[in-house]
């Protein structure tokens, strides 16, 4: 059931998100687009409500709760960059809006940087999570297959150092333009 929960709250996710670029951009209705846009994070408390009441009805820990709780950390860490990515891309295609810059050197360095931080906002609120639905669910037995993911929030944290440490000695190039002879 949790994991059909979590499928409808990432596409209700990108439906918000399609639903309110359009009205933003196609539609000319600012206001009714930021509404829209407002309305996918809500997606979250929705998947928190359901994996949190089917723990305190009783319910054991399956790995599907443990999903939702890296699903909520990593949507609390990252939503909102990926709405401003899609906006820039989605007012660029339809609106006329600049083209979304390629970042390369320091910049991209920075990005990856930026990323970590958000990364570890997003396994620390999944932590928490998981937190909650253990203290939710009362009993160490029940709650098992959702503490089984805290290894893979320091597995996830490590793999992302390790890609802005990359970056930080060998930068991504910049593009060279034009030709040389």
């Amino acid at each position: 059931m949790i994991v059909v929960v979590i499928v409808a709250c990432e596409i209700l996710f990108w439906v918000f998100l399609a639903l309110g670029l359009s009205a933003r951009y196609l539609l000319r209705r600012r206001r009714a687009g930021a509404v829209l846009l407002a309305l996918s994070p809500l997606t979250d408390l929705v998947l928190l409500a359901a994996t949190a009441l089917d723990l305190a009805g009783g319910g054991t820990a399956t790995p599907a709760h443990g999903l939702a709780a890296l699903y909520l950390g990593f949507s609390v860490a990252y939503g909102h960059a990926m709405i401003r990515w899609a906006d820039v891309r989605f007012a660029h295609r339809f609106a006329g809006g600049p083209a979304p810059a390629k970042l390369t050197g320091r910049a991209y360095t920075r990005a990856c940087w930026r990323d970590l931080l958000r990364t570890i906002l997003g396994a620390a609120v999944a932590a928490a999570v998981i937190g909650l639905l253990v203290a939710i669910a009362g009993d160490a037995g029940r709650s098992a297959a959702v503490t089984a993911f805290l290894p893979a929030l320091g597995i996830v944290v490590g793999v992302d150092l390790l890609w802005a440490v990359s970056y930080t000695i060998w930068p991504r190039a910049t593009p060279r333009t034009g030709a040389s002879y």
